[in-house]
């Protein structure tokens, strides 16, 4: 009897098998109908005919020159070779443009982005504005960069989620809407809006809105953009992997110099661009060269999907950007009846237009639609909260998209006039920028400032009873603080505020405008070494300016002292050997972040926390960690892992597939790197290692001479982001030893450097 019974037992396990394994097979099936491409015929043969009007020569390092017949060839042929070398981060890009981040790949961060998207409506203004605020020229362009991405696709099917493609020149365009809020620090004033409170909440249940795992992982992202919201995530069963969306945005270190004849030793204006951008994803440096028969050329970088290099040089100037943090957004705090239908406003009752977001959940086999409510208020967008219906107030949220109609014009100048006359748009609302060319060298602090009338602390959330707080004018380009031309000879940015750009008394004052009270006052080390540096040679030869560059040393003013090294050796006391022997050796620490240095982990440790807080999330000092505590807590590391004095080079590493390079340089030094532990297996085996994920990124040296323009540069790991590619790591042995590589703009030097040429569509090996 018992045989019985156990046989059955094991028919109906069989065929609960059978039954689940038949399932996941068709689930399998519906899920690849599902995102399978199938280009159409047509348009494959279209653009292979278009294909021929460009030609992409791969130099010995893998970057592509594009040389087409038009300005849209160019893009199309960048679209190409940038696919080739990174195809799933562009593709990713779309999605996330689209606000569909969660239907390519599902987590807590996919749906900030899309909750994101959908409030700001970067979908419809996309539509609204394309037409309209960009010239023809440049939709040109960007139609000639989704065919190029199209015709990638159609050669690649198998690497397609079809759910994305065919893409047109309006998703390209809807990238622009899309980034520059969260450069702005859209995604940190989100969160927030999300996390306010009052002490008597009274027309929202907290606990409900607590217990609603959708909203409140958007909120916990929102708040803290390094987590890891495993709420939503564990709500759908599934493990969350990815690191925070925000956090490719927020990363706020650059530098940015530019010496004068009158300074430099052989009479050479010389530009620094060094914009410091994560290593990876969906703002990492992409280096290029466009040009077109029809005279327009550029030589620079750009971020997956855009037909646009946005620092770099054409042939008779070149900029840089670092990022800058002028107080670009508000929040409000709406007036609102019981019913939240009405909100009130200087005594008028004014409808509270409600609309959904949808986020589209991709579970694998199918998708679930899931919809919040927000709200279109005479303030911006706005969303419900614990502490009431707060909107969220944007500067230029109407210009967005034009932001690629002013880098189009920046990069097509022929002169500083022209170059400035580009910059009078506006339309990039933010970004330190230094300008360079063989006559002129300026500073300008780049933002559209909105001008607001004295009163509340902008810094909180504002009463949204008046339109007395909510501005609609902004400082034009005139009023802005800048530098041009100075006595001094140079001018420098490290993320540091316009006040000390250059020597005195060539210096804008905070004084001059009233507005300027929204801009930051921080002094970065990098801005304080320079200013040293530079200010201090008044005959600098190429390789002073390079050494300067590359400079490893802190200011003992600098913040890492400041606000973590001073308080620890000021307030900390130990309380056995081994906290006393940490002590010493920050105490011992040679204040540099050369390779060999000991004590500069512990240091980098201690303060990482600290200037998280204060740069990256925008937090006053009075709300970032103790650092005594952090101090604690690297201690703690250090012995779990290792030795308190090893050197910095032991600990810190450049890890690409199987190159692996100790390094120097550190946070908020010329030579800028930013760590991060390590993750995955590698953790497992070196819990002591700590991978380089930021920092210097792409560095270029131009030299502006009277015979043309010459320049130089480096990348951290190569061109490509595939691992079967030669140029994957080809460039991170040169990048540790901080050398430069001369790029390949002489058109008998890119002969004699060409490693490859070809039409799109017919190349013959993998990049």
């Amino acid at each position: 009897m018992a045989s019985k019974s156990f046989s059955r037992t094991v028919r109906i396990l069989a065929l609960l098998l059978i039954w689940m394994g038949s399932l996941v097979a068709v689930g399998i099936v519906i899920r690849a109908f599902r995102v399978h491409y199938n280009p159409d015929a047509a348009l494959t043969q279209r653009l292979e005919k278009r294909a021929q009007d460009v030609t992409i020569v791969r130099d010995d390092y893998g970057i592509p020159h594009i040389l087409g017949k038009t300005r849209a060839d160019t893009a199309f042929g960048l679209a190409y070779a940038h696919a080739q070398d990174d195809f799933p981060t562009i593709q990713a890009v779309v999605a996330a443009s689209r606000g569909l981040l969660s239907r390519y790949h599902l987590s807590s961060t996919s749906l900030q982005n899309d909750f994101y998207a959908g409030l700001v409506r970067v979908n419809e203004r996309a539509k609204e504005d394309y037409d309209t605020k960009i010239s023809p020229e440049l939709r040109a362009m960007f139609e000639g960069y989704a065919d190029g991405l199209n015709y990638y696709a159609a050669l690649h099917s198998d690497e397609v989620d079809g759910r994305f493609f065919p893409v047109s020149g309006l998703d390209l365009a809807r990238g622009f809407i899309h980034k520059i809020p969260l450069f702005s620090g859209a995604g940190q004033q989100l969160g927030k809006a999300l996390a306010a409170k009052k002490a008597d909440v009274e027309k929202k249940d907290a606990a409900a809105i607590d217990a609603d795992p959708f909203w409140n992982a958007l909120r916990k992202g929102l708040e803290n953009p390094y987590s890891l919201s495993q709420d939503t995530i564990a709500a759908l069963g599934k493990e969350q992997t990815d690191t925070a969306f925000y956090e490719d945005y927020t990363m706020v270190a650059s530098n940015a110099h530019a010496v004068s004849a009158i300074r430099s030793a052989d009479k050479v204006n010389r530009l620094n661009v060094n914009s410091h951008q994560p290593w990876d994803g969906p703002v990492a440096w992409y280096e290029a060269h466009l040009k077109s028969e029809d005279g327009y050329e550029m030589y620079g970088a750009t971020f997956p999907g855009s037909p646009l290099l946005f620092v770099g040089h054409n042939k008779h100037l070149g900029w840089t950007h670092t990022v800058n943090t002028p107080d670009l957004i508000d929040l409000y705090r709406l007036d609102t009846n019981e019913e939240e239908t009405e909100y009130t406003v200087d005594g008028e009752k004014l409808p509270l237009k409600s609309r959904d977001v949808t986020l589209h959940l991709d579970l694998f086999f199918f998708e679930i639609p899931v919809s919040r409510t927000v709200y279109d208020t005479i303030f911006g967008p706005a969303l419900s909260t614990d502490s009431g219906i707060i909107a969220i107030r944007i500067a230029g949220l109407d210009r967005h998209i034009a932001s690629a109609e002013q880098w189009y014009r920046m990069s097509d100048a022929k002169n500083f006039a022209e170059w400035q006359k580009a910059m009078e748009l506006q339309a990039i609302p933010m970004f330190h920028t230094i300008y360079a060319d063989a006559t002129n060298i300026a500073y300008v602090y780049n933002a559209l400032l909105p001008v607001r009338t004295p009163g509340p602390d902008y810094a909180g959330v504002i009463p949204g009873n008046t339109r007395k707080w909510m501005w609609t004018d902004y400082l034009t380009y005139r009023d802005l603080p800048k530098v041009i031309n100075p006595p001094s000879g140079f001018v420098q940015n490290g993320n540091s505020t316009p006040f000390y750009t250059t020597l005195e008394p060539y210096n804008p004052k905070r004084k001059d405008n009233i507005q300027f009270q929204y801009i930051e006052d921080r002094l970065t080390n990098r801005a304080l070494r320079s200013l040293a540096q530079f200010g201090g040679d008044k005959s600098i030869t190429r390789a002073e300016f390079l050494r300067y560059k590359f400079d490893r040393k802190y200011d003992k003013a600098a913040p890492i002292y400041q606000e973590a090294v001073d308080p620890v050796l000021e307030r900390f006391h130990p309380t056995n050997a081994l906290e006393k022997r940490a002590i010493e050796i920050l105490r011992d620490w040679d204040g540099t972040a050369n390779p060999q240095s000991k004590g500069a982990m512990l240091a980098f440790l201690t303060w990482r926390p600290i200037w998280k807080s204060i740069v990256v999330d925008r937090k006053p000092l009075e709300e970032a960690p103790d650092p005594l505590e952090t101090f604690h807590d690297a201690i703690d590391y250090l012995l779990d892992t290792g030795n308190l004095d090893d050197e910095l080079q032991d600990r810190q590493k450049l890890i690409r597939g199987d190159t692996v390079l100790p390094m120097g340089g550190g946070p908020d030094v010329l030579n800028a790197m930013h760590m991060r532990p390590l993750e995955g297996w590698m953790g497992w085996l070196h819990p002591e290692w700590q991978e380089i994920y930021a920092g210097d990124s792409f560095i270029m040296l131009v030299e502006f001479k009277k015979d043309g323009i010459e320049s130089y540069a480096a990348q951290p790991y190569g061109s490509s982001m595939r691992p079967n590619s030669p140029h994957f790591a080809d460039q991170a042995p040169i990048f540790q030893k901080r050398i430069l590589r001369r790029t390949a703009i002489d058109v008998e030097e890119l002969d004699f450097r060409t490693m490859e040429r070809y039409h799109p569509g017919q190349e013959e090996q993998p990049h």
